[in-house]
This record gives C-alpha cells, sequence and structure tokens, in this order.
C-alpha cells in the first residue's frame, strides 16, 4: 500500500510527456479532415463549377451555397467536428458574395488566391525573421503547446527551410490560379482550385510530419529549464 509519504517521494511527472505523439496518418487525418472531410469541403466548388457550366451564375452560386450549409448542419445533427465544413462555407460564401454582387463567375475563386497570397507572404516573412510559422503550428497542433524545438538551432533551421518550401509552393499553388483569372479561364480556374488544393497540402504534411520525426530522432531538443 502506498503512504502518503511514498507518494511525495515519487517524483512528478508531466503526463504530456509521457504521451505519445500521434502517428503521421493520425495528425495528417487531423488536418485534412479525413477522407469524408477532403470529399465534404470539394463538393460546393464542385458543384458550383458543374451547375456555372450548364447554367448561370447565380444558381450556380445558390447551389454552392446550399450545399455547403446542407454539409454544415449534417455534421452539426451528427454531433461530429464541423471545423472543416464551417471554413468551407466561410470560403464559399465569401466568393458566392462577391460573385453575385459583380455578375462575374471567375470572382467565385478570387478570395482563395487573395487568401492564399497574403498565407504564402506570411510564410516566407516568418521564415526570414527566424520565427518560421511552421514550427509554431507545430507546437500548437502537435507538441501541445511546447516549443522546445527553439532551443535546438537543428530544429529552427529545419522549421525554417519547411516553412519556406511552404510558402514557395502555396506562392507557386495560387500564381497558377491568379493566371487563369487575368485571363478570364472560368472553368479551367475551378479545376486548378480542386486539383491544387488537398493534393499539395497533404504532400506538404507528410513532407513535414516525416522530416520533423527523423530530425527529432536524431538530435532531440534540450529540456526547458524548469522554474
Amino acid at each position: 500500500m502506498t503512504t502518503g509519504q511514498d507518494r511525495a517521494a515519487q517524483p512528478d511527472t508531466d503526463p504530456q510527456d509521457e504521451e505519445p505523439l500521434p502517428t503521421i496518418a493520425e495528425q495528417m487525418a487531423d488536418q485534412l479532415g479525413g477522407w469524408r472531410g477532403l470529399v465534404e469541403s470539394s463538393i460546393p466548388v464542385v458543384v458550383f463549377v458543374v451547375a456555372n457550366i450548364i447554367g448561370e451564375l447565380r444558381p450556380a452560386v445558390i447551389a454552392s451555397i446550399a450545399v455547403a450549409v446542407l454539409i454544415a448542419g449534417l455534421r452539426l445533427t451528427q454531433r461530429r467536428p464541423i471545423r472543416h465544413a464551417v471554413n468551407g462555407l466561410f470560403g464559399v460564401g465569401v466568393g458566392a458574395a462577391i460573385a453575385w454582387r459583380t455578375g462575374d463567375e471567375r470572382d467565385f475563386y478570387l478570395p482563395g488566391i487573395l487568401y492564399g497570397i497574403g498565407y504564402g507572404i506570411a510564410l516566407l516573412i516568418s521564415a526570414a525573421i527566424r520565427q518560421p510559422l511552421v514550427g509554431w503550428i507545430w507546437s500548437v497542433l502537435v507538441a501541445k503547446g511546447r516549443s522546445e524545438w527553439r532551443t535546438d538551432p537543428k530544429l529552427v533551421r529545419t522549421f525554417t527551410q519547411l516553412t519556406v518550401l511552404w510558402g514557395v509552393v502555396w506562392l507557386a499553388k495560387v500564381g497558377v490560379q491568379a493566371g487563369l483569372y487575368l485571363a478570364h479561364q472560368d472553368t479551367a480556374l475551378g479545376v486548378a482550385r480542386l486539383a491544387l488544393g488537398y493534393p499539395p497540402y497533404a504532400l506538404l504534411l507528410l513532407i513535414t510530419v516525416w522530416t520533423v520525426r527523423r530530425v527529432t530522432r536524431e538530435s532531440p531538443p534540450a529540456p526547458l529549464p524548469s522554474a
């Protein structure tokens, strides 16, 4: 039987230190919302592209918004996480509102293009000032708020390089869409939005998780000094 003295003598342990990090598959599934999240987030855009090809702009806008709301409502009634559905609804809603106002179908994709430019620039700036966003996002989403990587120059360098990679790919992806937008290639723009959406994102996630795990195994970060 353990006495109060024995318990007092036992060293305090942090439960977070004993919890293994999620596997690569688990981390990717969480960030992408699984196969269901991938499909559901793409459906409103597919509906808009198809409806706009066979009909007119405003019915296509209404159809895409209705589908996005339906997906979010279905997830809510099933008590499933709605983060990805809400994000998709917001993105579709903003683009639909702009396209409805201007009457130009390509404006449906304009918010995504502008967001992508902003993300890419922010990533590159954070790498330039040695505060790589990928590292901080890793701390929040994977490392349960811990930021020991800041004490390891090798990990700081790794996260900086990964942040540059994310920034360059993001800007290249949005550059293709911007070119199609300026060329008034509306249908091609919709196809590019789908093709350049989750596939590059999934590949970047895979590269990031694999690289950080490999570097961490080779050179584990030094623990932060205790208070």
